[in-house]
Order: C-alpha cells, then sequence, then structure tokens
C-alpha cells in the first residue's frame, strides 16, 4: 500500500476512472482534473458504481489541456501522473487541428507542470493508433517498435495520438530533466462501463446490441480497461517501465462477425437483436459514400490489425483478461446500466 499522491488527468474519461479505481485500491492518494468541476458528482457517481467510496483520498481541480491554467497546481506534491486527458470522437471536433493541437499542447503542459513539480514519472495513455495506423497489410503482429505513418491513411484522432506521443518523447530528450515517461498504447478498450458516458470504443458492442443490421469486415484487438489500468500502474511503479512504450492487448485480432457470435453464446435474450450477417465490402463503400461515420472504416476493410501485448507481460508481469472476458463485461454492464434495449 501506498499514501503518495497521484494526478489523474481528465478525470471524466472512461480509463482514468478505472485508473483511479485501482489506484484508490492500491492505497494511493488520487487528485484529478476536469475541464469543469461541474462533473464532480457524476465522476464520483461512476466511483461509487465501480466500487470506491474515495472520500477525502480523491480531489478535484479545474484544468483545461488548451490553458495554462490549473496545472501547476494540479501537479504539485504528486509523485506520479497518469495523462490520460485527450481529445476523443465526441463529433465535435471541424478540423484536425481541433485534434492535434489539444493532443499536443495539451501532453507539453502536464509534462512541463509534472517536470517542474518534481514528479518522478509521467504515464502517458497513447493508442494504438499510434502505432498500427497507415501501414500496408503485413503479416506480423503490431508491436512497440512500431509507429504510424502518418503519409498513409491516419484518420485526425490517430494523427492527434501520434504525434502527441512523439512530441512527449521529444520534450522528456530535450528539456524533461529528470521528469521520466512511459506509455500505454492500448487497443480497442472494452470492459465494465460506469456510466452513460463511456469510451467510443465501447460504443462499438452498444451498436451490435441495439441491432445493427451486419457486421463490416474490420478487425481488431481487444483489452479490458481494468487490464489497461493495471498496466498504467505497473508502468508508472516499475523502474523497468523507465522510458518505454507498452502495448496493451489481449490475444489476438478479432472480426467483428465473431465479437457478434460471442454476444449470441454468452448474452441470452440480452443479445436477441444481435447479427451475425457479413457486410460485404462492397455495400460498407456505397453506404460510406452518404455516411460520415461508414467513411472512416472503409480504408480497414477486410486488414488485420493484430498488436501484440507480449511486452508488457514479460517486462512487467502484466496478465491480462481473456478477450472473451473483455467483449462480454462490456455487453454485461451495458445491459446491467440500461444503457441498450434489448427487447423486441
Amino acid at each position: 500500500m501506498s499514501d503518495q499522491l497521484v494526478l489523474v488527468t481528465g478525470g471524466s474519461g472512461f480509463i482514468a476512472q478505472h485508473c483511479i479505481l485501482a489506484l484508490l485500491s492500491a492505497g494511493y492518494r488520487v487528485r484529478t482534473t476536469l475541464r469543469s468541476l461541474s462533473r464532480e458528482a457524476e465522476v464520483l457517481s461512476n466511483l461509487r458504481t465501480g466500487g470506491a467510496e474515495p472520500g477525502d483520498r480523491l480531489s478535484f481541480i479545474a484544468a483545461d489541456l488548451t490553458a495554462d491554467e490549473g496545472w501547476a497546481e494540479a501537479a504539485a506534491g504528486c509523485a506520479y501522473v497518469i495523462h490520460g486527458a485527450s481529445p476523443t470522437p465526441s463529433g465535435h471536433q471541424v478540423r484536425e487541428e481541433d485534434w492535434v493541437r489539444p493532443a499536443v499542447d495539451g501532453n507539453l503542459r502536464v509534462l512541463r507542470a509534472a517536470r517542474d513539480a518534481g514528479v518522478k514519472r509521467v504515464v502517458l495513455t497513447s493508442a494504438f493508433g499510434a502505432i498500427g495506423v497507415g501501414h500496408k497489410p503485413r503479416s506480423r503482429p503490431f508491436d512497440e517498435s512500431d509507429w504510424s505513418n502518418l503519409n498513409g491513411h491516419v484518420a485526425p484522432y490517430q494523427r492527434s495520438k501520434t504525434l502527441a506521443e512523439r512530441a512527449s518523447w521529444d520534450f522528456i530528450a530535450r528539456e524533461g530533466g529528470g521528469l521520466e515517461l512511459a506509455t500505454v498504447n492500448p487497443t480497442t478498450v472494452l470492459g465494465p462501463a460506469l456510466g452513460p458516458d463511456y469510451s467510443h470504443s465501447i460504443r462499438l458492442i452498444k451498436k451490435v446490441l441495439d441491432g445493427q443490421p451486419g457486421c463490416p469486415k474490420i478487425n481488431t484487438c481487444v483489452v479490458d480497461v481494468r487490464d489497461v489500468a493495471d498496466l498504467h500502474l505497473r508502468a508508472m511503479a516499475d523502474p523497468a517501465a523507465k522510458g518505454e512504450r507498452f502495448l496493451a492487448a489481449s490475444g489476438d485480432s478479432l472480426w467483428m462477425v465473431e465479437i457478434a457470435r460471442l454476444l449470441k453464446l454468452r448474452l441470452g435474450k440480452s443479445a436477441s437483436k444481435v447479427s451475425t450477417r457479413v457486410l460485404p465490402n462492397w455495400f460498407v463503400r456505397v453506404v460510406a459514400l452518404f455516411n460520415p461515420a461508414m467513411k472512416g472504416i472503409v480504408p480497414h476493410l477486410g486488414v488485420t490489425m493484430n498488436a501484440s501485448g507480449e511486452k508488457a507481460q514479460r517486462v512487467l508481469g502484466w496478465a491480462p483478461r481473456s478477450r472473451e472476458e473483455a467483449i462480454v463485461a462490456t455487453a454485461e454492464s451495458l445491459v446491467r446500466l440500461r444503457l441498450v434495449n434489448t427487447t423486441e
């Protein structure tokens, strides 16, 4: 158990809240940032859903990635920082700059504040989007030596994660002082939702449960958010994690239809609307002409996106749950919280 203070940025986020739960369970005190303190009650409610009553072991502070105010106060007295705050696919971004600038500038603000406050290490929540996008099809799984090819087809969110992580490593090399950095690069993050504001990855499962007409030929690795949080804590405290990237993936990649079949098999009546029909690529391409959400997946049709979590297991002793457990836990939480309509 530890009584050290850890800053978790972006406390309203899905991964961040599970990191807070893991830190509290391990005995740490936690400070978390919110763009608006009006969301404090929501975060506390979600943490209670996750089984925590933090009391005075959790505090909140207002800080925004786009402004300097609040970050020095947020980092003051902290032994570690878990930096998860970043623009996510919310639908409000109009220009690529709306993704990239807050991600890059926000990372640098947090790193400067951490360095100036004497923080030992920052663990950056990066993404598979900084590793496995924009490449030609390949036979070997992606690993931590890979970087997304920004000359290929890279969506704004993935571009922002790539540029923000590269900027972070450059900062540490040029002006980090004694500050250490490690990154966690999760694949598709599933696992128990804590409330109605969950990650964009979980929407994939919600759409399947809600009865989307079929499954595009999309391939992805998955990982449970509880294991992502566990990996953050290991990357934070283990000396071996200094200066390292860690891919978070649980087993080989899956096709969307395999996920749908698993839900059919394991969820009974709650999966009554799930379709296991595979949508032909030509059909997806036609729909994408009129549907911006479908347009984004066209470059990934039929492409295997396998990634390896072996390094985290070997170096840090990380032992993630199975893919199946992560998928089923996601669906069960959505049903339990009544966030899907499972009736005919």
